[in-house]
Parts: C-alpha cells; sequence; structure tokens
C-alpha cells in the first residue's frame, strides 16, 4: 500500500522537482495533498507555482495556502536564487487548478485524522505550516508516521555561514518541529550539496520528453545563482527528502541529538547536532550525510522518463 503524504513546499524550482520525482512514484507516494508556505517567494507566487507545475502533469492534487511568513518578525526570501516568480526559467502555462478554500493546517489536521494509516510530512520549505500545526494540534503527533524534510546543515549554511535557507526563515518553528518528539530525516546541505546534477546532465535532460525539458530549463535558471556562489554542480535539495522515502539505501546516515539556535547572533537558524560519544539529549533526527549520487540521479532521471510517457500518451489521448 502506498504510503500516505503530504508535501509542504515553496516552489522553488527544486520543490517542483521534488514533487514530479514523488508524483511519477505514486504507486509507492500517495500524495493526499500539497500546502504552500512563504519561503522562496512570496506565499501567492509560490502557490501559483506549484498549481502551474500540477497542471503541466495533468495531476488533481489539492493544493492549500499556509502562513505567507514565519512566527515572528519578517519573511525573508530566495529571490536571488529562484527568481521574481519563485520559479523563473520556462514559460509554463497559467494553472488549470485553483488552490482549496482551507488553510494549510485544517487541511493537514482533516487529511491526518481521515487516514487509517500513520502519514508522512514532506515539508520542503520553511518549517511554519508545520510548527503551527502540531502546536495548535498536538495530538496529531501521534497519527505522523515521519518528517522527512530538506532543510539545515551540520557544518555550514548557505545564507550565513552558519544557517541553510529553510531553518533560517522560521528558526522559531524549526525548534518547534526538531523537539517535537516525531521522527524525523534531515537532508541537509551536508547530503544535498552531494546530490548534484552537472551541465551535461542537465543538457541530457533538455534533449529527452516534455517533463524532463522543463526540469532542464529549471535547472538552467536555478544553476546561475549556483554558479554565482561557486558551486561547479547544481545541488537538487528538496529532491533527496522524497528520494530518501523511495531509496533509503541510497543514502548514508547518522543518528543525532539536533536542536535549532534561535537567538545567536552569528549563528540563529543553525542546526546544532551534538556529534559527541555521549551527547547530552537522546538522538532525535536521522541525518543524511552522503549519498550515491549516480544511482540518486537515475532514480530521477528514471522518473521523468514515466511522466515524459505519461504526458505524450495523454496528449495523444491514449
Amino acid at each position: 500500500m502506498a504510503t500516505p503524504l503530504i508535501i509542504d513546499c515553496d516552489p522553488g524550482h527544486d520543490d517542483a522537482i521534488a514533487i514530479l520525482l514523488a508524483y511519477a512514484h505514486r504507486d509507492v507516494l500517495d500524495i493526499r495533498g500539497i500546502t504552500t508556505v512563504g519561503g522562496n517567494q512570496i506565499l501567492d507566487k509560490i502557490t501559483d507555482n506549484a498549481l502551474r507545475i500540477l497542471s503541466f502533469i495533468q495531476a488533481d492534487i489539492p493544493v492549500a495556502k499556509g502562513a505567507a511568513g514565519p512566527l515572528f518578525g519578517k519573511l525573508v526570501t530566495g529571490e536571488e536564487a529562484h527568481g521574481e516568480s519563485g520559479m523563473d526559467g520556462p514559460a509554463l502555462p497559467p494553472a488549470r487548478f485553483r488552490p482549496v478554500e482551507q488553510g494549510a493546517v485544517e487541511f493537514m489536521l482533516d487529511i491526518i485524522r481521515a487516514s487509517e494509516e500513520k502519514v508522512t510530512l514532506v515539508p520542503l520549505a520553511p518549517l511554519t505550516n508545520i510548527a503551527l500545526l502540531i502546536t495548535a494540534y498536538p495530538e496529531v503527533k501521534d497519527k505522523i508516521e515521519r518528517i522527512s524534510l530538506m532543510g539545515g546543515g551540520l557544518c555550514y549554511g548557505n545564507v550565513t555561514s552558519t544557517a541553510e535557507f529553510n531553518i533560517y526563515v522560521d528558526p522559531e518553528a524549526a525548534k518547534i518541529v526538531y523537539e517535537s518528539g516525531i521522527p524525523i530525516t534531515m537532508s541537509g546541505l551536508d547530503v544535498t550539496d552531494k546530490a548534484a546534477i552537472f551541465e551535461d546532465e542537465i543538457e541530457q535532460l533538455k534533449q529527452r520528453g516534455p517533463v524532463s525539458k522543463l526540469v532542464g530549463e529549471l535547472l538552467d535558471f536555478y544553476s546561475i545563482y549556483g554558479k554565482k556562489m561557486g558551486y561547479v554542480g547544481n545541488a537538487l535539495h528538496d529532491p533527496c527528502a522524497v528520494a530518501w522515502l523511495l531509496s533509503p539505501e541510497l543514502f548514508q546516515s547518522r543518528h543525532l541529538h539536533v536542536t535549532i539556535e534561535t537567538e545567536g547572533k552569528l549563528t540563529r537558524g543553525m542546526t546544532v547536532a551534538d556529534q559527541r560519544t555521549k551527547p547530552d539529549g537522546e538522538c532525535n533526527v536521522e541525518v543524511l550525510v552522503d549519498v550515491d549520487r549516480s544511482a540518486f540521479l537515475k532514480l530521477l532521471f528514471d522518473a521523468l522518463a514515466r511522466l515524459d510517457q505519461q504526458y505524450l500518451a495523454t496528449a495523444k489521448g491514449v
């Protein structure tokens, strides 16, 4: 039976690719809904991006709008990396779907309560929505199987020297989630930077079917910021959180006690891991630290090829 799933996101180039990877494996991952949160761009823009991606592949998955900004303070966006639209690059057609009227928290609550099985959450964005859910309705924690998230890093950040973007945008929310007692798998920069795709591989995508070509064009734009920051390859951050659910054997991990720094002048948003032999707290996070890059890319390329076939078959009315 497929794993019931809610994806919480802020598309975002890599968010879009993660959604495509999950949808291509809907025999294994049952996406019950998608929620959006202010992050890579403002809420209206990233919600429209999610709907455009779903419309492109004709995936009628309900989408609910969530928090426009962090629990405290103003929203910091990722416009420098993701552009004015939040997903600059290819010219996607207008969305054919609209978000549901319900807000993200109540939307997630209803899905979780209605599910006979525990639901897995896949946050690919600031953790505001998830923190609001488990704070308002703590009883749902028992019905959440796991949180497989993209965020953080053991050794370094990407917004500051110590903080990764998703955690930095709302560290108070992240602290609530990390200390919730829900099992967490963290795809941080330690692994996502290793899950890189290079220019020749992006070119291969652009020579294939319509969905693969779309991803290649997304990565063309997304790689501009990576090159500016000194990266040779383009890190596929968010897809790691989905790939781990599909093929955990592709990854190496460590079980650590991790908490979030919310007050430090130089370290706000840092994921602080106790890596001592005898940590002060119990291990609460499975931290992914390495990936078989070739096998990871094969998983992604195969998924996109499957979506290419479905796209073309639908276009022909098969």
